[in-house]
């Protein structure tokens, strides 16, 4: 049971019993004219037979066709009346004394195509033990009508042993061709396909094992090409999963040591401001710098940490008013912000997002961060609603973003804008906005200033 429910999966079983299915199909559709082609052939040559006897009967001196004689022609010939009639001559009449009564009359120069097919059935069917009258031109002379009343016993068995020769044909047609295309199509197609199957198997189950690379083909159909992108995928997934394991150990060793580097720059604050209480006035002079260069190297671990998170930040998604999460930004910029920077809420009263209030702020806060810190006087945030999704522009009044910048943007440790940036403020808002189903982009950014936008669906 397990072996033949396995075969009715198999690629290879179900395209040989299709190729039997449609030559088995293919010669159902020829048989039926042929069957029908058989049994006119059968009655024209019983006419041509009648015709024949009727001539030698005519031939012969009128006392030499004996009744008997006649009723042997007419048992010979399988019929009960022969009758012959031509324009110019009488008619010429063989004929048993007590004819039977005909069933069917089958006139053989009026029928069409689907009319011998359907008599030709008819025929297998009813045709035993039936006298049928069949009249046709005589096919040794065009111009002699024969009319003959027969047995149509004899047609009915032909037709059967016909369509037995035919139905034993037609399986060893079907089964010769089926093997032939079976063979030709599993080598060209079903095998590689169970190769490139059991590759992408084995590379499943185990990218490292060299032996599930599939090889590259020479092959120039859609088969060698298949083979040829598979194989390019796998090495190129493998060489991603190497680099995936590397950065997963890189990333655990950093884990590690951001930890026990946050402890030694906790412990540095704390001798910071005991020095900040030192009358030395070159000693209160640097610390204003220190607390500055802590404050960045806790930052940068912070920021290294969640970046170096797996997968997207857990979210609680709200509706928020966008307006009143944007002013809860602002405290959190006073590092980053002198005086005489401005933080510019344009966002319009009562516009309402979907998103995690957290998270969100973080994105908000790393984006004003970036743009204070590359020089900008002023950050506004402006929002509205465009074709079902809200659009978020957070636009400063920087110099822009240099070429290096925006060619790595959004890339950590590469898309920083200004000199000991990391990057990964813009990397880590962008995941952030990922997860809420959104996009960040860079809208425009030159000497008057850079906006990044935030699109959010409704």
């Amino acid at each position: 049971m397990m072996r033949l429910r396995s075969l009715s999966h198999s690629l290879s079983a179900r395209l040989l019993l299709l190729t039997i299915f449609f030559v088995m199909l293919a010669e159902v559709l020829i048989y039926t004219p042929s069957v029908a082609r058989f049994r006119l052939n059968w009655l024209e040559d019983k006419l041509g037979d009648g015709h024949l006897a009727a001539l030698a009967v005519v031939a012969a001196a009128q006392d030499m066709v004996t009744e008997e004689l006649e009723n042997e022609l007419l048992t010979s010939l399988g019929a009960f009346v022969v009758d012959l009639r031509q324009t110019d001559e009488p008619t010429r009449l063989l004929r048993f004394d007590m004819p039977p009564v005909p069933e069917r009359i089958f006139f053989l120069d009026e029928g069409n195509a689907f009319t011998l097919i359907s008599d030709a059935f008819d025929s297998m069917i009813n045709g035993h033990d039936r006298a049928i009258r069949v009249d046709g031109y005589s096919p040794h002379d065009a111009t002699t009508k024969v009319m003959m009343i027969i047995d149509e016993t004899p047609l009915a068995e032909d037709l059967e042993a016909f369509s037995w020769r035919i139905l034993a044909l037609s399986i060893f047609i079907s089964l010769i061709t089926a093997v032939l295309v079976y063979v030709s199509l599993h080598w060209l197609l079903v095998r590689p396909m169970k190769n490139i199957t059991d590759k992408v198997v084995a590379f499943r189950d185990d990218p490292d094992d060299v032996a599930s690379i599939l090889p590259t083909s020479q092959r120039r159909d859609e088969i060698g090409r298949a083979q040829r992108a598979l194989h390019d995928m796998q090495d190129a997934l493998r060489a991603a999963l190497k680099q995936r394991e590397r950065l997963a150990a890189m990333g655990t060793a950093v884990t590690k040591v951001n930890h026990d580097l946050r402890n030694i720059l906790s412990s540095a604050s704390l001798v910071s401001e005991r020095l900040a209480q030192s009358e030395d006035p070159k000693v209160r002079q640097a610390i204003p710098r220190l607390f500055d260069s802590i404050d960045r190297a806790v930052d940068l671990c912070s920021k290294t940490l969640v970046y170096t998170r797996e997968g997207a930040p857990p979210l609680n998604r709200v509706s928020l008013e966008l307006s009143r999460l944007v002013d809860e930004a602002e405290p959190f910029l006073a590092t980053a912000r002198t005086t005489e920077t401005q933080w510019l809420n344009e966002v319009p009263t009562g516009l309402k997002v979907k998103a995690d209030q957290e998270e969100f702020l973080r994105v908000l806060v790393n984006l004003a961060r970036n743009a204070f810190q590359a020089g900008a006087m002023t950050v506004t945030v402006r929002a509205s609603v465009v074709d079902s999704a809200t659009q978020i522009d957070i636009a400063d009044d920087g110099p822009g973003l240099p070429p290096r910048a925006r060619e790595h943007l959004f890339q950590p440790f590469a898309g920083s804008a200004r000199p000991g940036g990391t990057g990964l403020g813009l990397a880590i808002a962008r995941e952030i906005v990922s997860a809420h189903r959104g996009q960040l982009s860079l809208v425009e950014s030159d000497a008057s200033g850079t906006t990044f936008r935030i699109t959010l669906s409704r």
